[in-house]
């Protein structure tokens, strides 16, 4: 299963991690502290910077029955749409800049350029992703309802063809967000089925149409004898921001190290907890200021986990501190490659479209899914021969006797893929020397058939030539008759 028991998990005792969410408590509020006009001036700047690249690619879409001019215009029109999308839409509507105040770019009020209404995707993405982050059975975007990410989930026919919803998910990346959310809004406010005319049903059909006609009629009317080249030029944008979109979302979700959690860590879940989980079920991938913007800065999933609501532009000095305390804590922080981090969220899309009597590894120990149970039955170099809970309650044993360095899950997941490795490799040299005993046994054993065969054909012979003779003696004797 999951991790049902993250201090168990993480090797920290429950004084460590009320400590760990004080000091990210502390980050927080010198965040809220330092908020000023510096940041103002970012939000405002990238949202003029957003708005002059739509309308440059509106305006050169005009001449889109040239091939360059096309091609220009689409590109324009798809960097700004994933800007609206990742640094704008998604950052704004998480309330990363209500501090100041401004109705313009305030979550209540801002309407991104996406299929789903704002306010559906802020209700059933801020409450239940964000508060339950990777919870089975809690947390909805665990899969987004139509993929099997954990093997904790139970494999069904219908996974096979998971391959194949993955990427048309990833090609409507909009609108498989705005079903989803929309689905949840009507879970939440109890709305049945059947009622057509309900208020999620009503505000989901608004925002389509006005979505539809904008991109689809509207925009490409207005260019008149390019209305063709304009619409293609609108699909391609969609496509391009949703193929991105889709990208940034799994590779902070998805990777190997990106933790799962049973409902069963929710009880009594203190807020250093909570922090806990929030680093240990997100993942990072490396990238530079421009790729960090075009990300939305979400190439920061940990910090934007662990402070969903603090200003998108702070979060590269804010992983400075949160890596700091994983070293502190020795804690893993997950990060790779954008190429690293999707390759493995693919695999595992793959993986787990199979049965699971066709994987090797448990729900307790692959890489995609892990808990505390991949600890049990195993030694610790740095325990010795001390049971776990003797070896939790000494204290010189979490504390490295060298550097002084507390001991955690890092350290441990280091040792325990050693030990591991160590124990497979005896595993095989004991199998090495069954299977070596047993054809050794089969060949004596085909000594001893081939000796007792050769036993009776020798008999099988004397037998056949006692028969010959009696046969001639009596023959004879009846010959002198």
């Amino acid at each position: 299963m999951a991790i049902t028991d993250i201090k168990a998990f993480a090797h920290l005792t429950a004084g460590d991690i009320d400590t760990l969410g004080q000091e990210l408590d502390s980050i927080r509020r010198s965040i809220e502290l330092s908020r000023g006009e510096r940041d103002a001036k970012y939000i405002r700047r990238t949202i003029a910077a957003q708005r002059g690249l739509e309308v440059a690619g509106r305006v050169v879409l005009f001449g889109s029955r040239n091939r360059w001019a096309w091609l220009t215009g689409t590109a324009l029109l798809s960097v700004a749409k994933i800007i609206e999308n990742m640094e704008l839409g998604h950052n704004v509507s998480h309330g990363q800049w209500d501090w100041m105040n401004d109705p313009e770019i305030h979550s209540s009020t801002w309407e991104w350029d996406m299929t789903g209404p704002s306010s559906q995707w802020r209700r059933a993405h801020n409450y239940s992703h964000h508060t339950y982050t990777n919870v089975l059975g809690k947390d909805e975007d665990l899969g987004f309802g139509i993929l099997r990410m954990t093997r904790d989930e139970p494999w069904r026919p219908i996974h096979l063809v998971q391959p194949l919803a993955n990427l048309l998910l990833a090609a409507t990346f909009e609108w498989g967000i705005a079903l989803h959310d929309w689905s949840i809004e009507k879970d939440l406010a109890g709305v049945p089925r059947r009622q057509l005319m309900s208020q999620p049903n009503r505000e989901f059909g608004r925002k389509i149409s006005r979505q539809l006609a904008k991109d689809f009629l509207i925009y490409p009317a207005l260019t008149g004898p390019a209305f063709k080249q304009t619409l293609k030029a609108n699909a391609t944008a969609n496509l391009v921001r949703n193929l991105w979109t889709y990208a940034v979302i799994f590779c902070g979700h998805f990777p190997d190290g990106a933790e799962k959690f049973t409902i069963e860590q929710l009880e009594n879940e203190t807020s250093g907890e909570w922090y806990l989980r929030q680093m240990l079920g997100s993942a990072n991938f490396k990238a530079g200021p421009a790729m960090a913007f075009m990300s939305g800065n979400l190439c920061y999933q940990i910090e934007h986990h662990l402070f969903p609501d603090l200003p998108s532009n702070r979060y590269p000095e804010i992983a400075v501190r949160v890596r700091e305390l994983c070293d502190k804590y020795d804690l893993p922080y997950t990060t790779g490659s954008l190429g690293k981090q999707y390759l493995l969220a693919f695999r595992t899309i793959h993986k787990l479209a199979l049965p699971d009597r066709l994987l090797k590894a448990t729900a307790d120990n692959a890489p995609e899914t892990s808990s505390e149970r991949k600890f049990v039955g195993i030694t610790l170099p740095s325990l010795g021969d001390l049971p776990l809970p003797a070896a939790e309650s000494t204290h010189w044993l979490r504390i490295d006797p060298e550097t002084g360095k507390r001991r955690g899950l890092r350290s441990a997941l280091r040792e325990a893929k050693v030990v591991l490795k160590e124990k497979a490799r005896q595993e095989k040299e004991l199998l090495r020397e069954a299977k070596a005993a047993l054809r050794e046994k089969a060949k004596h054993e085909q000594a001893l058939l081939r000796e007792a065969t050769h036993a009776l054909q020798e008999r099988a012979q004397e037998q056949a030539a006692l028969h010959r003779k009696a046969v001639r003696d009596k023959s004879f004797r009846f010959s002198r008759r």
